[in-house]
């Protein structure tokens, strides 16, 4: 642990009606301070709550409540929430073809592509998510080098290399076609301005304010599209009410901000991938990657987290009354990161079931 990190925790009562997983440890007074050793990386803020209140709270030396933080790929999950919303208004259908007129001409097999596919990363289409050399890579190359101007118009123009639905391949720009359907179906303005107003205002009204959340600021490319799938900041606390959205689907006030079938087909994992269901990891083993993307066997089944580039968590566990926020950079695929990965999995170990757990059941979208 760094000996001047700072930290606050708040003591609270912790009742349980059983073991949350295998193996379990009395949960210490300071949770959050394995996360902060030097064996994770740098770890810049972490906060968990649980039964709905702040357990404990910490930051780095340098950080604080006044800094927004860096999403990356976390910003998967929002889009995906603004994606149900619409489909819970009608104005988008899940399992028909997704309405990208690029896809519309005769013969074109990109036209079978479902809304369910590009959520599920299974859309056929040929985009490399980390190339060899890394500056190679389409996302790089889309994000920071040459398609800065119209990132959905280069992620739309892919050719398939699979059969839609055949096959998972982790994608940013799968993220900003659904950012771009997002924005295409509030508006059929090409003005970026007027689409990025738009947009924004749709996640204000739909999500961040029936949430509570203050502090997000939306980046958006040379056309107007939310850069859906990586660039979303916000503070610490505001990530960690965007972690109590996705335990139950509600707000600060009860209001259902997620609808509850749309939740669980976001909680349901992929057919190509079990460790991903709807722009969002899953606690389950078995997927395409060597190494898993959470911890299974630490923490119920049911869990599911937001997870961004250098170590970016929300965790959020119904059957605990669990979020856990960690905020910080860890580089991808090095020891270091195992090391993130498998202490997460102790916080949450620690944390037992809670007597507050058990929302209502919704149909899955993914039997119909």
């Amino acid at each position: 642990m760094r000996k001047n990190s700072q930290w606050i925790v708040c003591a609270v009562v912790l009742l349980a009606t059983g073991s949350a997983a295998t193996p379990t440890t009395p949960m210490s007074a300071d949770p959050l301070a394995p996360l902060f050793g030097a064996g994770e990386g740098e770890t810049r803020a972490a906060l968990m709550i649980r039964d709905g209140r702040v357990v404990a709270k910490r930051y780095a030396p340098g950080y604080s409540d006044a800094n927004r933080f860096i999403s990356w790929s976390m910003a998967k999950t929002v889009t995906a929430v603004l994606v149900g919303a619409l489909v819970a208004d009608g104005r988008l259908t899940f399992d028909a073809p997704a309405p990208v007129a690029e896809w519309r001409g005769a013969n074109d097999p990109r036209g079978s592509i479902t809304l369910r596919q590009l959520l599920n990363m299974a859309s056929g289409l040929r985009h490399t998510e980390v190339g060899d050399p890394v500056e190679a890579s389409d996302t790089n190359q889309v994000l920071f080098v040459s398609g800065t101007q119209a990132m959905a118009a280069r992620a739309i123009a892919a050719p398939l290399e699979a059969k839609p639905g055949a096959k998972f391949e982790y994608s940013s720009l799968t993220t900003i076609i659904l950012a771009e359907i997002v924005t295409r179906t509030l508006t059929p303005s090409k003005n970026p301005r007027e689409r990025a107003r738009i947009y924004r205002a749709f996640a204000q009204q739909r999500l961040f304010t029936p949430a509570g959340i203050t502090s997000a600021v939306m980046e958006f490319d040379g056309a107007g599209t939310q850069i859906g799938g990586s660039l979303i900041y916000m503070t610490l606390d505001d990530f960690a009410r965007f972690g109590r959205v996705l335990l139950h689907g509600q707000g600060v006030d009860g209001r259902q901000i997620i609808a509850p079938d749309w939740l669980a087909f976001m909680k349901t994992p992929s057919p190509t991938d079990p460790e991903y269901g709807g722009q969002v990891w899953l606690n389950n083993s078995g997927g395409v990657d060597k190494q898993p993307a959470l911890f299974p066997g630490y923490g119920p089944d049911t869990l599911m987290s937001c997870l961004g580039h250098l170590g970016q968590f929300v965790i959020a566990s119904p059957d605990q009354d669990l979020v856990l926020v960690r905020l910080g950079k860890t580089q991808d695929d090095t020891p270091a990161f195992s090391a993130l990965r498998a202490t997460l999995g102790r916080v949450v170990a620690q944390v037992p079931l809670s007597n507050r757990s058990g929302a209502t059941a919704a149909t899955s979208l993914a039997a119909r």
